[in-house]
């Protein structure tokens, strides 16, 4: 492989890699939070995409209740992606009371909160298909604007072609991660997170008001999935409502890979699979899962912390 081609390939693993770390980020925030993970996650990130079609004016297909439907409005990209987010963290707020709410005051199994999230990302997948049906939309050609299909990042002998949607994506995807850094780290509501990640009841006897937090801890982690998806959808398009079941997995290895409740390792975990994926040969690309799960199971055996994650110690 030459150097221009492994550049590009690189670039192009950075700009997948972010969204992954930005999705990801979402699942770690619940986890850190509650201790569980959010299998509704990934139906989330569909909606995000979704929204951010509908908001720009796009026209559904000819099945489902909404065939051929439109909004007589059509949004710029940037704000139809933001409203789209905002609306995904109301979404998963909903979610938050009706499937975790009331198993967390009956003090349920955590199991039993991982499948009730199960249930609800079936509900929301299969009503996405019963409104809009499977059909593969497309962002429109001017999504982003007036700006070049690519931007040229090397010299007139040797060029290095990225396309400009992955250089935005990587923008926006790393922007995002370093306001919830700084978010977490540096106010008073992050360190109000951060006290009931570390213990929700010393938090609480400490005046924290631990259900306000989850509540926006919610809402960050699922604004986080809706900006995921619609930033993916607007390189990809939307392959259909399971869109966001292949990348609910993925998001998964990267949060296990990095470390269950790092922030740091989310970010450094997507970027290691969305490294590693752009450089599967493109004949061998249907086995992109199997790659990421097989760095997931050897990262198991060597580390089962994972990159940055903390050793649990069992106290008997």
């Amino acid at each position: 492989m030459d150097i221009t081609l492994f550049l590009q390939q690189f670039l192009n693993g950075l700009s997948i890699g972010s969204t992954y770390a930005i999705f990801a980020l979402g699942y770690t925030l619940v986890y850190s939070i509650l201790g569980i993970i959010n299998l509704a996650h990934g139906a989330v990130f569909t909606l995000g995409a979704y929204l951010t079609y509908t908001l720009m004016g796009g026209r559904f297909g000819f099945s489902g209740v909404l065939a051929n439907a439109a909004l007589p409005i059509q949004l710029p990209f940037a704000i139809a992606l933001i409203l789209a987010s905002i609306g995904a963290g109301i979404i998963g707020v909903v979610i938050e009371r009706i499937a975790f709410l009331p198993l967390r005051r009956r003090g349920s199994d955590p199991l039993l909160t991982v499948v009730s999230s199960l249930g609800v990302a079936v509900v929301i997948v299969n009503l996405i298909q019963y409104l809009v049906g499977a059909e593969n939309y497309t962002f429109p050609a001017d999504t982003y604007g007036n700006l070049p299909p690519a931007i040229n990042f090397g010299t007139v002998a040797n060029p290095i072609p990225i396309r400009t949607v992955q250089i935005i994506i990587f923008a926006v995807s790393v922007s995002a991660v370093a306001i919830l850094t700084y978010f977490i780290t540096n106010t008073k509501y992050g360190k109000a997170m951060q006290a009931i990640a570390e213990d929700a009841v010393t938090a609480s006897l400490l005046g924290i008001d631990s259900e306000r937090f989850i509540i926006y801890t919610f809402f960050i982690s699922s604004f986080l999935a809706g900006m995921a998806g619609a930033l993916l959808a607007s390189s990809v398009s939307i392959p259909g409502p399971y869109f966001g079941i292949a990348f609910g997995l993925r998001g998964l290895a990267v949060i296990v890979l990095g470390g269950l409740g790092s922030i740091p390792g989310a970010v450094i975990g997507g970027f290691v699979i969305g490294i590693v994926e752009a450089f599967v040969p493109g004949e061998y690309s249907g086995y992109k899962d199997a790659i990421a799960f097989g760095i997931l199971f050897i990262m198991l055996l060597i580390r089962p912390q994972g990159l940055l994650g903390r050793k649990f110690i069992q106290k008997v």
